[in-house]
């Protein structure tokens, strides 16, 4: 079997492209798969970190402000198509997922237009333009929430949830201790903005450092590379009190394992992440994405008592309040723990392995 699998641009949609390739490995180890990223991405180094081949388009996104670099974006699209074309014919691929992001368009176009079977896999609760776009042109359409044939044709449509990697909830407590230095005998709050990190939890963050400390909170605070330089000389002066700042956190598994509470952005990813940890959460949405969908994620949970919700606006006030009273009650920590946990979707990154493999002859 060979398979491309194209998108990227955040984790959010770089890890679930990751957990359905490493199913279909699973399945079949002598699989050939190849991701196709867009250059300068951060997929360009998760991928390979993954262990799997990635080649890059140049291909980026529409200004949302008017600029002369729109006018080349159709001539880069056209590129990136011819592109994705050539390593289509020199690849052969019995089939292509996109899971969104700039090099999704290219590659499905590509895929499309030579009768290669092609599945969509959407993350949120709001479609993204490129999905929208290509949907009559795929066969099969895996989203993680209801009501969805608002966006896509409904007969292509499988209600999957979204691909988590499995191993993000096999970490274990005592080695998560060890790893990152911390005291088993003291909570531990952690801290995730996304994979490029989040203004408004770093400045909060920040902010509250004294009164976590004082509180005898230990602190895994993954700020994204841009925040990074700054959060590591504000979390200095705390560091023998273990409050980290860490860029980013490969070990996701162990940070999980050790957290008593989190506060997150509310992502896809990061909410179908938590579900499945079973993590009692906070979660904070961020305000500059589609539609709001990120609010539209939090509320699917704390409209069911899975989660606290705060809103950005609110979060220099109020996050840090919420946060010490959920590290200091633990009797709503196993309440929203339970009641999260029931959400999760474990089996979906099977389902959407089967339905992928519907569409390949003499497979599914």
């Amino acid at each position: 079997m060979k398979l491309i699998i194209s998108g990227g641009g955040t984790g959010g949609h770089i890890f679930p492209a990751v957990a359905i390739a490493n199913e279909v490995r699973r399945r079949f180890p002598e699989a050939e798969i190849l991701f196709v990223g867009a250059n300068g991405r951060m997929e360009m180094t998760r991928v390979p970190e993954a262990g799997y081949e990635i080649i890059g388009l140049d291909i980026a996104g529409l200004q949302r402000s008017l600029t002369p670099k729109n006018l080349l974006f159709p001539i880069k699209v056209m590129r990136a198509v011819r592109k994705a074309g050539k390593i289509i014919d020199k690849f052969r691929p019995d089939a292509v997922v996109g899971v969104g992001g700039y090099a999704s368009a290219p590659v499905l176009l590509a895929a499309t237009s030579r009768s290669i079977p092609a599945l969509i896999q959407e993350q949120n609760s709001y479609a993204g333009l490129v999905n929208k776009l290509l949907a009559r042109r795929v066969q099969r359409i895996c989203v993680a929430y209801e009501g969805m044939e608002k966006f896509f044709p409904q007969e292509r449509l499988t209600l999957t949830g979204n691909p988590v990697r499995t191993e993000i909830a096999s970490g274990q407590r005592a080695e998560a201790l060890a790893f990152f230095g911390l005291d088993a005998t003291r909570p531990v709050l952690l801290v995730i903005g996304g994979s490029l990190g989040a203004r408004t939890l770093n400045q909060a963050t920040a902010a509250a450092l004294p009164r976590l400390q004082a509180a005898g909170v230990q602190l895994l605070w993954q700020t994204g590379k841009l925040y990074f330089p700054e959060a590591e000389k504000q979390v200095a002066p705390f560091a023998a009190d273990n409050l980290q700042a860490l860029e980013f956190i490969r070990r996701m598994d162990l940070a999980y394992a050790v957290a008593d509470a989190v506060v997150s952005r509310a992502g896809a990813l990061s909410v179908s992440e938590l579900c499945l940890t079973g993590k009692p959460s906070i979660l904070v949405p961020s305000p500059n994405v589609a539609e709001d969908h990120q609010t539209k994620n939090a509320l699917a949970l704390s409209t069911r008592d899975a989660a606290l919700l705060v809103r950005d606006a609110e979060a220099a006030t109020t996050l840090y309040d919420e946060a010490l009273a959920l590290l200091q009650n633990p009797a709503r920590q196993q309440q929203l723990s339970a009641n999260i946990r029931a959400l999760a979707r474990p089996q979906a990154t099977s389902t959407i392995v089967d339905e992928l493999l519907k569409l390949i002859p003499n497979v599914g």
